[in-house]
């Protein structure tokens, strides 16, 4: 018997990303771009729980990263495709960063990481205007 999650979300990469890349495949430049949107629509998947977060992927969905709540020191979200899905980057307590690419509902999905990042550590993620105003105010 293991322990209990509440998942919040469990997935792929949003659609749209797909999409958007194969319609400019006739733009010679956009076929990489493509191709690694295929790739990530076929292996890549996401599971942010209320303990964890895993993402599946690597070739052929074999390799899968778990990251804890309480490791976790900040998250930079990026909008695109007309801000219907966006990149994330998570940084780790000891440097190290995970990129979730083409994530659907991504403020949503900040927002919930947000709250159990405080639920563990009692601090909370600062947005990019947050740390630019800290910035400026210790100079």
């Amino acid at each position: 018997m293991g322990i209990k999650e509440e998942t919040f979300y469990e997935g792929g990469p949003h659609i749209g990303d797909l999409i958007f890349h194969v319609v400019l495949i006739p733009l010679i430049f956009f076929i990489p771009l493509a191709i690694g949107a295929i790739v990530r629509a076929i292996w890549l998947r996401y599971k942010i729980t209320d303990r964890r977060i895993s993402v599946i992927g690597g070739w052929m969905g074999k390799d899968r990263t778990d990251l804890v709540y309480s490791e976790i020191t900040d998250a930079v979200t990026i909008p695109r495709g007309l801000g219907f899905w966006g990149d994330m980057v998570v940084t780790l307590k000891d440097g190290s960063r995970l990129e979730l690419r083409s994530i659907p509902r991504y403020r949503e999905i900040y927002d919930y990481i947000n709250e159990r990042v405080i639920a563990k550590t009692g601090v909370p993620l600062l947005s990019v205007t947050e740390k630019a105003e800290a910035a400026t105010q210790t100079t």
